[in-house]
């Protein structure tokens, strides 16, 4: 039995793309359910070390948040924007420039990502994270 006025001898030339779909959505699926799996972090156990080579201290920039929250470089109070300006300033003047990063532990997460952007901000990609020796 033919449908329409088609000669029963002539070649279909349509892609049946019903399979291609179903393969496509299948391969869809398990790309959804695997990639939350992947973008979990190795838990690694770090060595602990007593005492580390410190830098030098002629390409020195200090970045101090105390407990509420205030900022200051080398010791001197400062204010968030300028603190990115003083920091592009020391990167035009030394290319070399390490920023050491001192923050009170009770200071909030969110204030050490803010200074941490401000200093990405002004070019600053050697920036190291001061901490104290744990006392047994």
């Amino acid at each position: 039995m033919a449908f329409g006025n088609k000669p029963e001898q002539e070649v279909m030339s349509e892609i049946n793309v019903t399979p291609l779909v179903d393969v496509m959505l299948v391969l869809l699926v398990v790309f959804i359910v695997t990639a939350p799996l992947l973008t979990q972090s190795v838990r690694v156990n770090l060595p602990k070390t007593v005492t580390a080579e410190p830098s030098p201290q002629d390409h020195l920039a200090n970045i101090s948040v105390d407990a509420d929250g205030k900022l200051f470089l080398d010791s001197q109070a400062i204010e968030p924007a300028e603190l990115g300006r003083q920091l592009t300033d020391r990167l035009a003047r030394d290319p070399e420039l390490i920023v050491q990063f001192n923050a009170d532990n009770r200071v909030n997460y969110g204030r050490v990502a803010e200074v941490m952007a401000l200093a990405r901000q002004a070019g600053i990609s050697r920036l190291s994270f001061l901490t104290q020796e744990e006392s047994h």
